[in-house]
């Protein structure tokens, strides 16, 4: 503050002393210190009322133009740098959260679909495992009671051991609708009470029937992404597509009659 009050005080003298025609000489070595404005050079008269011997410099008709040529300036452009980089920094905590939606469809649409015709989905299906065989109709009775029969198959790169009447839930099959009749022919064990078969590393004579029952999302997995000291937050969510079977029949092996239980003989009461 006192080093303000002094530049004013200055600066306000040196005004003074370019408006009076004989400024006293402890002032004039101040005309090289800063500055002086550009005031138009008139000549001096003293019965003049616009010339002020003496300046108000409280009047509000008064301007004058102040100019700091000192440690001010500097001070101020460091504050002026230190608030862009704050307000840089409050820029960047923001870390936006992508919606798995939104990516979704800009997927999506990116990325033209391509048009299969049937003899490469017929090939792309058997390298993954199965076989679209039709429509399940009202009149087909495809399920059956449960045998004491188990298979180990294989679709895509997973593998699966299933019996008569299970349920498993596998990666989307593109090439299959719902209510769709499918054969899994990568059968890679077969396996009963009475025998095993083992493949090498497939049984080519044994299938296992399934029905499609739907097409599903699983639970949403968070993916997120941290560096730290570099301000980097990512964080996305991804829904794994799955196709839900129902597996109807196995073939491929002897199937062992299932014994009925015997009933028992309830005996009759003897009267005494």
């Amino acid at each position: 503050m006192a080093n303000r009050r002094c530049i004013k005080t200055l600066t306000q003298q040196l005004f003074r002393s370019h408006l009076h025609p004989n400024p006293p000489p402890l002032i004039q070595h101040l005309r090289t210190v800063t500055q002086i404005p550009n005031l138009p050079l008139k000549p001096f008269n003293p019965n003049s009322h616009r010339t002020l011997s003496n300046p108000n410099f409280n009047s509000s008709s008064f301007n004058l133009t102040t100019y700091r040529h000192f440690s001010s300036d500097r001070h101020d452009k460091n504050n002026e740098s230190e608030e862009d980089d704050s307000e840089f920094d409050d820029n960047d905590d923001d870390v936006e959260d992508v919606d798995d939606d939104e990516m979704e469809m800009n997927s999506v649409s990116s990325v033209a679909k391509r048009e299969y015709t049937p003899e490469e989905k017929e090939s792309e299906a058997a390298a993954i495992g199965y076989k679209v065989i039709g429509q399940l109709e009202r009149s087909d009775r495809v399920f059956k009671e449960y045998e004491p029969v188990f298979a180990v198959i294989q679709i895509g790169a997973h593998q699966f051991k299933v019996s008569n009447g299970d349920c498993i839930y596998t990666e989307k099959l593109k090439f299959c609708e719902v209510n769709d009749k499918i054969i899994l022919n990568k059968v890679l064990m077969l396996g009963s009470k009475t025998q095993t078969m083992i493949g090498r590393p497939v049984l080519p004579e044994a299938a296992v029937h399934a029905v499609v029952e739907e097409h599903a999302l699983d639970a949403k997995v968070i993916i997120f992404k941290k560096k730290r000291r570099k301000n980097y937050r990512r964080t996305k969510g991804h829904r794994q597509e799955l196709t839900k079977l129902r597996i109807t029949d196995i073939q491929g092996i002897e199937k062992p009659e299932i014994p009925t239980p015997a009933k028992k003989v309830e005996k009759a009461a003897v009267a005494a």
